[in-house]
């Protein structure tokens, strides 16, 4: 099992999505009788070389799952993302200054892939956790998606067939967070992605359940 969270980014205090990632990966090891080895990443928010450290991961750990996780700021549940387009259009640079508009996120790749975890599953999960949680079509055009088009593209090369997707969290109301923006316990985005390993594990197909909406 891998876990990856991101750096604080553009003056930011605090990341929730490492801590977050950190507190599920020691929630799954303390679990009995069904404890879960864990390995876990910190990725940082720039294009290019985010791809590189977390393909060197997989390569390095081997799991059978991986959960991605990065922030979303301004959302008010835990996102469990359906597809990641093959597109890099930064609206704000990254850590490094770079600012792809309208590039491939993978040259040479499809236009989109689709997370091969059961992303109906976890969201019913993590609902169950009693976290808020919504099914999302889209990972934006920043460096999250970006990682999440780089593992799905990697795992699609890999015979393993390990699979994979991503997981957007809103801020983490008990760290340091801007004013005036919805935010979460950090134990819940936690517990959030204890759910989505968990949902990854147990089904193999996901649920066949409407998982539409408007936006």
């Amino acid at each position: 099992m891998l876990l990856t969270g991101f750096e604080p980014f553009a003056g930011d205090e605090a990341n929730p999505s490492w801590p977050a990632v950190q507190r599920a990966a020691q929630l799954l090891a303390d679990e009995r009788p069904r404890r879960i080895e864990v390995q876990t990443r910190l990725l940082p928010v720039e294009f290019g070389r985010s791809a590189h450290l977390l393909r060197a991961a997989v390569d390095e750990v081997r799991p059978a799952v991986v959960v991605c996780a990065g922030l979303a700021g301004g959302t008010a549940a835990v996102r469990v993302e359906r597809v990641a387009v093959n597109l890099d259009d930064a609206r704000i640079p990254d850590a490094a200054g770079a600012q792809p508009v309208d590039v491939p996120s993978v040259p040479g790749g499809p236009a989109a892939w689709f997370a091969t975890l059961p992303v109906k599953a976890a969201v019913r999960a993590v609902a169950e956790a009693g976290v808020p949680v919504a099914l999302s079509a889209s990972a934006g055009g920043f460096v999250c998606n970006h990682v999440f088009a780089a593992l799905m593209c990697h795992l699609e090369e890999d015979d393993d067939r390990a699979r994979g997707g991503f997981v957007h969290l809103p801020w983490a109301s008990d760290l340091p967070h801007p004013p005036d923006v919805p935010a979460l316990p950090l134990e819940q985005l936690a517990r959030a992605l204890v759910a989505v390993v968990r949902a990854a594990l147990e089904h193999r197909a996901d649920l066949h359940v409407p998982g539409g909406a408007l936006h």
